[in-house]
């Protein structure tokens, strides 16, 4: 990635897989998107906080995991992001693995937005701990705490970067994007009324 002083969280990129005008009302105009009025969003904090505060010592053997740290906070100077890892497995294979909850259902599908976040999260990983990551994990809370493994290639990591320098253009050029093709996203947005 080229030398940029912009550095966004993984919480931008997710909203810019929503859609990435939020990138834009959020940045370049300075319109709060009150997030912290969104019921999902307040039950995933609270998620978080309980499972911050519970089993702080449960090893997930059944990923073949001998360590883990919890809610660690990392970044990437080389690629321009930063976040909180909900927690980093250390596996028997020598390799690492992010793991994120989510207050969600399986529904026979992981969602884009969540496998880049693994995706970003693993970059990260890689980058700070040195040690090779080629997966990672979501635990679907509303699903019975179903733990799903998201193998990683070259190219997804690949795709992570240009996400990110996507989002960055947007926050240092300030040019409109497109909208989600997705027009059933526009129903559940803050922004609706204002989006043309």
């Amino acid at each position: 990635m080229e030398d940029r002083e912009t550095i966004i969280t993984i919480s931008d990129v997710l909203e810019y897989l929503f859609c990435p005008r939020f990138i834009y009302y959020m940045y370049c105009l300075d319109i709060p998107q009150h997030e912290e009025q969104r019921f999902k969003v307040l039950k995933g904090r609270e998620v978080h906080e309980t499972r911050r505060m519970t089993n702080q010592e449960y090893v997930r053997k059944k990923l073949y995991c001998i360590r883990k740290e919890r809610s660690v906070f990392i970044a990437s100077r080389e690629n321009h992001i930063k976040g909180i890892v909900d927690e980093v497995l250390f596996l028997e294979d020598g390799t690492a693995a992010p793991l994120e909850y989510k207050y969600a259902e399986f529904k026979d599908k992981v969602f884009k937005t969540y496998k880049f976040q693994l995706v970003l999260h693993g970059l990260m990983i890689k980058e700070n701990y040195n040690i090779e990551v080629n997966r990672g994990y979501i635990c679907y809370i509303r699903s019975n705490n179903l733990v799903k493994q998201i193998d990683f290639t070259p190219s997804d990591f690949m795709k992570g970067v240009e996400i990110v320098e996507s989002v960055i253009d947007i926050i240092d050029k300030g040019e409109y994007p497109k909208t989600s093709r997705n027009l059933r996203k526009c129903i559940d947005c803050c922004y609706r009324n204002i989006c043309v």
